[in-house]
């Protein structure tokens, strides 16, 4: 079928295939087109199946030629592919389109037929200079105020709420009745709210009225007038209300004491205060050590993005982008019809959205791409024992003419597991000289 074929590397990650398909071949796919035609087609004036050849030639020859042809063209594509290497053949995302169509029509009997298409295909990254870099990061340390903070968090989780009779303080638990009263005096009803509980000193109230309620008691009652800032963020922002608040219970939170009794209540292996320090340092510092494994590898990264110059093909960016889109409107928990219907209302659309994403897409995919060209080039030994079991694990189900492209897979994964690490170990990541807190690190 296929005469010759050659290919182009072209710009942006593309390539250009032309394919030349003989005449021959071409004719025998007319000839056989027809033949289909005449046993399906009813033509007034003959039996079906009893129409003539030339007669059908005559009628419907140019169409059923260039569909026939368009047919021939497209095997000789998937013919194309079986012979290419895997780097010249198209991402499975890419369709391939067809170059300059009008020039190739009408098709001409006995002759071949020569076509090109471009499509997209896996960047070839050249990655230098992953190996022996010193970057400087962040220099953390835990102090002892850090692991006071932490146990006081646990002492808040297993605090005892109590009813209280004193005035309310900060910290304490209060459940409230209010209305906003109007000019007049009257109470505004579409504002009442009955029953609301929450802590002194969160802040997690419309009114923000934390500080003004200070010092009631149960069943205390009072009108607060308060005038909002205009640069507040608050809705009530350059407001004057007034809210009548009644008190309808107190609450304290009642903390244990931090003993061996306390250590051995939050977890069972724990004997003591001294053990409950320990693991909490120890906690602490591992939330430190995972989060600056992160930034070395981000940092390590952002230099190799920056140094490494490839294209990333448009197809790729558009699929990264479109299965971001599915896992925004799956976590919205709403179905896409409703969910576009609510951003409709926030006058927000896909396109917008999937435009502010699209930097940080192709960033994403350069860092895979250049994490699995420094794969390809390490090409990483695997433990043949855990190769084996992973492979018993995962392809038990899989029918045994198939294992072999699973096989491949799963060693293509345990590999690229292996490049991080690698990373880590063969770059010299030093601290900086001013040491942050815990705290400070974390932005807490």
């Amino acid at each position: 079928m296929i005469v010759k074929q050659s290919t182009k590397a072209l710009e942006n990650s593309q390539l250009a295939l032309t394919i030349t398909v003989s005449s021959a071949s071409i004719e025998e796919a007319y000839q056989n087109r027809l033949k289909k035609y005449q046993a399906e087609l009813q033509i007034p004036g003959f039996r079906k199946g009893k129409t003539p050849v030339s007669v059908i030639e005559n009628k419907y020859g140019d169409s059923i030629r260039e569909e026939s042809t368009f047919a021939s063209l497209e095997d000789a594509l998937e013919e194309a592919y079986k012979t290419m290497d895997d780097k010249d053949k198209p991402l499975p995302y890419s369709t391939p389109a067809l170059q300059d169509e009008e020039a190739l029509l009408p098709f001409k009997k006995g002759e071949d037929v020569t076509f090109t298409v471009h499509y997209d295909v896996r960047p070839q990254v050249e990655v230098e200079n992953y190996k022996g870099r010193e970057i400087e990061v962040d220099a953390v340390e835990v102090s002892e105020q850090d692991v006071d903070d932490e146990i006081q968090k646990l002492r808040e989780q297993n605090a005892i709420v109590k009813t209280k009779d004193g005035a309310l303080e900060k910290g304490d638990i209060a459940t409230i009745d209010y209305v906003e009263i109007d000019e007049n005096g009257e109470e505004i009803k579409s504002t009442e709210r009955k029953g609301f509980t929450f802590t002194l000193g969160s802040g997690y109230n419309y009114y923000m009225i934390d500080d003004d309620i200070l010092g009631m008691k149960k069943g205390d009652e009072k009108i607060i007038e308060k005038t909002y800032k205009e640069d507040e963020t608050s809705p009530l922002a350059g407001k004057n209300v007034k809210l009548k608040v009644k008190i309808n219970e107190v609450k304290l939170r009642e903390l244990p004491e931090v003993d061996d009794e306390f250590a051995q209540d939050v977890k069972e292996e724990y004997k003591s205060v001294a053990d409950l320090r320990k693991a909490t340092r120890e906690k602490l510092e591992k939330e430190v050590d995972d989060a600056l494994k992160n930034i070395k590898v981000n940092s390590l990264m952002d230099k190799l993005v920056e140094e490494t110059k490839f294209s990333v093909p448009e197809s790729m960016i558009k699929t990264q982008l479109e299965q971001a889109w599915r896992n925004f409107i799956q976590q919205s928990g709403l179905d896409e019809k409703t969910f576009n219907k609510f951003m409709e209302m926030q006058s927000q659309s896909k396109d917008q959205i999937l435009t502010e994403w699209r930097p940080s897409a192709e960033k994403e995919l350069r860092e895979q791409l250049i994490l699995d060209a420094i794969k390809n080039k390490e090409n990483f030994e695997l433990d043949e024992e855990e190769f084996k079991k992973a492979c018993d694990e995962q392809l038990k189900n899989i029918p045994e003419e198939n294992k072999e492209f699973y096989k491949e897979m799963i060693k293509d994964d345990m590999q690229f597991a292996k490049v991080v690490p690698f990373l880590l170990e063969n770059n010299t990541f030093k601290e900086g000289k001013e040491k942050k807190s815990y705290k400070e690190f974390f932005n807490k």
